[in-house]
């Protein structure tokens, strides 16, 4: 970012916005899960092994690692966000993916245009901004639902932003 282009810390916000992906499961509830789970593939494991199957014990226990592992992976991803913010002469978007690294794109708000692909079952499949050559997709992660919502609100600001 130049200089020139450092935004006004003290300039009036008109939006903004922090994306999250949603998790259903949150953490009681994947220890539940787990903990059941577990439990049945023990019981199960020990039932084999008591007829002397004793190679699908292990099994058993192989597959609540693999869960454990992909809700794990699944978690992880979880942690990713994206901030949107829209000022009148800056709009920001600050991507943060799961590992921690952060990500600043900035657009002047005046030359920037917002892309929203829909479908006419599943509503917004894409949004992107694009501006100076540039283009950045934003909450990919979201549901259609709150696509719907945020591509209705952030439209909504950036022309705003351009009436002036």
């Amino acid at each position: 970012m130049h200089p020139e282009e450092e935004p006004n810390i003290n300039e009036q916000l008109l939006f903004r916005a922090l994306l999250t992906p949603y998790r259903s499961l949150g953490k009681l509830g994947f220890t539940l899960m787990m903990l059941t789970f577990g439990f049945v593939s023990l019981v199960t494991g020990l039932v084999f092994l008591s007829h002397g199957a004793w190679p699908v014990f292990g099994y058993f226990g192989l597959d609540v690692l693999l869960l454990w592992l992909a809700f794990r992976y699944n978690n992880r991803a979880a942690l990713a966000s994206e901030e949107v913010s829209i000022s009148r002469t800056l709009l920001l978007i600050r991507k943060t993916s799961p590992r921690g690294k952060v990500q600043e794109i900035t657009y002047n708000p005046f030359w920037t245009r917002f892309d929203v692909r829909r479908h006419h079952e599943y509503g917004v499949t894409h949004m992107a901004v694009s501006g100076s050559g540039n283009t950045t997709e934003i909450g990919a992660f979201l549901n259609p639902e709150d696509r719907e919502t945020f591509a209705t609100e952030f439209g909504r600001a950036l022309a705003t932003t351009k009436l002036g």
